[in-house]
């Protein structure tokens, strides 16, 4: 099937018709997340249960027994979206209340895609042990922290910190939900070509949050650390490269990929770093023209290409199918093959969450993504079709459950549960979180935005 040419302006005009809209809608609600009772209230006498005087019972119980928590509040479903706004999106560092509708966001996605409670928390400061020490602080409100839009190379730190001390899951979106669907793209796309996790030669452009940690979920996943190639601004990493000696201190996490990666040895560029590979994931600067035409026909063939920038990927799909790529895949919706952290962290949580898992390990990124794809290819994946979509809702049970049992297998959770009860739990609070959300709009509760062509054309 041949790819529809759609010219840079469409495509740029397309990208702002969310945001044209975002602006008014976001005004029309007031923000787009709330706090719901979970409970029975059949009258105001039983506010006496759920506050004084009986509340005193269930505090007395946990003071007695700190496990109680988990049963006796909603901690068990509570996650912390944490953030400095120091990289927000595309937008760089524009400050936490401007990164506010950012977490909001997640918040509605957690809710939505996996039934659990995410509270926004934009932090007013940037020194990464200030984070830390919040989310010390904050620990015994929640059941897991998901730390968001941190600059590098400090999100690394925060994240390893906060691993370290923390009893909880904390996991870092930018970081490990982008290299589970990055991995669940390349398991199913690999099959259609033919070629084995253990043998392809993969390029990894850009070595930020996204791709060093993509880089290390790909090791634990079977891939060759050596037969990958990661290239930044100043080129090829490669074990000795002078700057990385000098920014050891400050970033040991790239030091180390350079030298466990790139067995060849290869230096140089771009150009030098695709020559030959099977795959290359980029997650650079936003395009067209981040990556060549040229540059892509020098890969091997039946190629790989997954250009994650948005709002405008590394190099156009179809740009890249014409020079020689067998499969493309984009940050993008509206192109086929969406690598989308959506479709990771709210079952990768609900099924942490589900057991009281201590933490989350790359393991379960693994174990999340090996779940995606195996969804995808049992209901069929194609050249144009390789991950699940989000509106594929049964897929986040699945993966939850997935995470749940490699947090059993690893020793790391609490409670454990058999799959069937897991698989149970999951359908039932996710199923919860969409139809309550569907019963207030059908009741008028949450009322419908104002028509979008009305915004569209008098402007917010």
């Amino acid at each position: 099937m041949t790819e529809k040419k759609v010219t840079v302006e469409e495509l740029l005009e397309k990208a702002k018709r969310p945001a044209k809209l975002a602006i008014a809608y976001h005004s029309f609600y007031e923000g787009k997340a709330q706090i719901m009772p979970k409970c029975a209230i059949r009258s105001a006498a039983d506010f006496a249960i759920w506050y004084t005087p009986g509340v005193a019972a269930s505090c007395r119980k946990i003071k007695e027994d700190p496990d109680a928590a988990w049963t006796q509040t909603n901690r068990g479903n509570y996650v912390a979206v944490v953030s400095d706004g120091t990289r927000v999106l595309g937008l760089g560092d524009i400050g936490p209340s401007a990164a506010l509708p950012v977490m909001e966001g997640k918040a509605l996605l957690f809710k939505y895609l996996g039934g659990v409670d995410a509270f926004p928390i934009c932090l007013n400061t940037k020194d990464p042990d200030e984070i830390i020490r919040t989310c010390e602080l904050i620990e015994p409100t929640f059941g897991g922290i998901n730390l968001e839009d941190i600059s590098k190379p400090k999100c690394f730190y925060v994240l390893d910190k906060t691993r370290e001390r923390l009893n909880i899951p904390v996991w870092h979106d930018d970081q490990q939900g982008t290299a589970t669907v990055i991995l669940a793209g390349l398991l199913n796309a690999l099959k259609i070509v033919g070629k084995k996790p253990s043998e392809v030669l993969i390029t990894l452009v850009g070595v930020g949050s996204a791709n060093t940690r993509t880089a290390y979920v790909l090791f634990r996943a079977g891939f060759k650390p050596g037969n990958l190639i990661l290239v930044d601004t100043k080129g090829i990493l490669y074990a000795g490269r002078p700057d990385l000696e000098e920014q050891r201190q400050e970033n040991p996490w790239k030091f180390e990929l350079a030298q466990k990666t790139n067995s060849e040895g290869r230096t140089g560029d771009i150009v030098a770093a695709l020559k030959g590979a099977d795959a290359v994931v980029a997650a650079s600067k936003p395009g067209p023209g981040t990556i060549k035409k040229e540059w892509i026909s020098q890969m091997a063939s039946s190629s790989i290409v997954f250009a994650c920038a948005n709002p405008i990927p590394e190099i156009w799909p179809w740009e890249a199918k014409e020079a020689g790529a067998r499969i493309v895949g984009t940050g993008r919706s509206d192109f086929p093959n969406q690598i989308n952290n959506s479709l990771g962290f709210p079952a990768i949580f609900r099924g942490v969450l589900d057991v009281k898992a201590r933490t989350v390990t790359d393991d379960m990124c693994v174990a999340a993504a090996t779940e995606l794809a195996r969804f995808a290819e049992e209901r069929g994946i194609h050249e144009e079709d390789i991950a699940p979509r989000m509106e594929e809702w049964e897929v986040f049970p699945r993966e939850a459950v997935a995470c749940a049992l490699q947090s059993i297998k690893e020793g790391v959770a609490r409670v454990k549960p058999t799959k069937q009860e897991l698989w149970e739990r999951a359908v039932t609070i996710i199923k919860n979180a969409r139809e309550s959300t569907h019963q207030l709009m059908k009741q008028g509760l949450i009322k419908p935005p104002p028509p979008e062509e009305e915004i569209l054309t008098t402007g917010p």
